[in-house]
């Protein structure tokens, strides 16, 4: 992560602040702003109450998550699952032990911390970034996953483990058996992991094998100091600890991505171990509902939507999750008539959780500018006969009271056998037009 940091300095595209910020909402609040006017990284050099940096928004551009992996931002649905399906035989680069010298770590106390509160009517102050790595305690295959995690003391941690999340079910295997579930959480750990963890993955895969072949390299690994775990010798800070069995407390409320509170309730209660941190660590922090966050569920969650349609039907180009991740935009070549709806169907049982509204445009439509997309809805659909509501259908996991249930299909395309008529028009030389040659440098700013 530090590298990448760096290499983002040497371009001018991390903002380094000295002053100081409270990580009371002050942080959260600069971090916003910044986000939204100017979309650079941000290094908070001066936290209040605590020694460790803070660095955000590093993840928050899809170009950046593209370059991380080396792939084409504009090819990444394809590219992504080549390199995520490659088996670790094919690709040579799997998690290792490390050999030679370690970097130095040293124990700290989770207060030492930077102790970040987000949004105003959060409980307390919570760790976002930090993910989960643990075992199946059956199978002991790896697996690595975003859960918030709310300070309670610097031995307790509780943390929302989501229905269905392959951490939610280990941590029930051993419940079962009256067992705590042993878990490291990694902050600021190598860059690929991160978008691995954020990866619908099958079950039995383990992501640290997938953000190996990512990072086209082996990832070094060392032994934990108070759990049996390995973790990443890259990772900036290491909590360790665990989950007890048959235990519940109350966390929340928070500020969840979706824009709103999730109350207060009863979840899991983490037992913290210790924590180790590498000397000059770095601490890693997300806005929660930024695109740091939710970019990287839209680029993984399009990528599982690409592969599955390409699995059964022709004519799929691409697939983007915009402006959120309920909104599922694919891209296609129609090759006879009603084959854009057939793709509709398809997304719902691609992705039964997230693909509240479904939109399917031509191949001249850009996916990832939500302008072009209104405007093909706008000029090549009939809302009462291009629209399709399938009521009363599970949606969001999380919907316990059934108000994201419910989908909405849109067709975008060109009506069948009327594509001269729907001939975009074109400008002639605008690719290549440069600026430069018109307008002083001082008026394109």
């Amino acid at each position: 992560m530090r590298d990448y940091m760096n290499a983002l300095k040497a371009r001018g595209d991390l903002i380094e602040i000295d002053r100081e910020v409270d990580p009371t909402h002050e942080l959260a609040a600069v971090t916003k702003v910044i986000q939204d006017q100017l979309g650079k990284a941000i290094l908070f050099k001066n936290v209040k109450g605590t020694k460790f940096p803070v660095l955000t928004n590093i993840y928050g551009t899809r170009e950046r998550l593209a370059e991380l992996i080396g792939i084409d931002p504009a090819r990444f649905c394809k590219e992504w699952n080549n390199l995520s399906s490659l088996g670790a035989a094919e690709s040579g680069h799997r998690p290792r032990p490390a050999e030679g010298d370690l970097p130095e770590y040293v124990e700290c106390r989770l207060s030492d911390l930077p102790l970040i509160t987000y949004s105003e009517l959060d409980g307390g102050a919570y760790f976002t970034s930090a993910m989960f790595i643990a075992k199946d305690p059956d199978t002991g295959v790896g697996n690595l996953s975003f859960h918030r995690s709310m300070y309670i003391s610097d031995q307790e941690l509780r943390c929302r483990l989501a229905p269905k999340h392959h951490l939610t079910i280990y941590h029930e295997i051993a419940e079962k058996r009256g067992e705590p579930l042993e878990a490291a959480m990694l902050i600021g750990p190598p860059a690929t992991l991160f978008l691995s963890a954020a990866a619908p993955l099958p079950y039995d895969v383990d992501e640290l094998d997938v953000a190996a072949r990512l990072a086209n390299r082996d990832i070094p690994m060392r032994p934990c100091r108070h759990i049996d775990l390995e973790v990443p010798v890259e990772t900036e800070i290491v909590i360790e600890g665990r989950f007890l069995p048959n235990v519940r407390r109350p966390e929340g409320p928070f500020g969840e991505f979706m824009g709103y509170y999730t109350p207060e309730g009863s979840n899991a209660v983490f037992e913290v171990l210790g924590v180790s941190v590498r000397k000059d660590a770095i601490f890693h922090s997300i806005l929660c509902g930024s695109s740091e966050e939710v970019l990287a569920l839209d680029l993984s969650i399009s990528a599982n939507i690409y592969q599955k349609l390409n699995a059964s039907l022709p004519g799929i180009i691409d697939v983007a999750c915009q402006p959120f991740v309920s909104h599922a935009i694919v891209k296609i070549d129609p090759r006879y008539e009603g084959h854009a709806r057939q793709v509709m169907l398809a997304v719902i049982g691609a992705e039964p959780t997230w693909a509240k509204v479904i939109t399917v445009v031509d191949k001249d439509v850009d996916i990832h500018d939500m302008n072009d997309v209104m405007w093909a809805i706008l000029t090549r659909s009939r809302p009462d006969k291009d629209t399709l509501i399938i009521p009363d259908t599970p949606s969001f996991y999380r919907d316990e009271q059934k108000d994201h249930w419910g989908r909405l299909l849109i067709d975008a395309t060109i009506p069948w056998g009327r594509e001269k008529e729907f001939e975009r028009k074109r400008l002639k030389g605008v690719e290549n037009i440069r600026l430069a040659d018109w307008i002083a440098p001082h008026a394109q700013r």
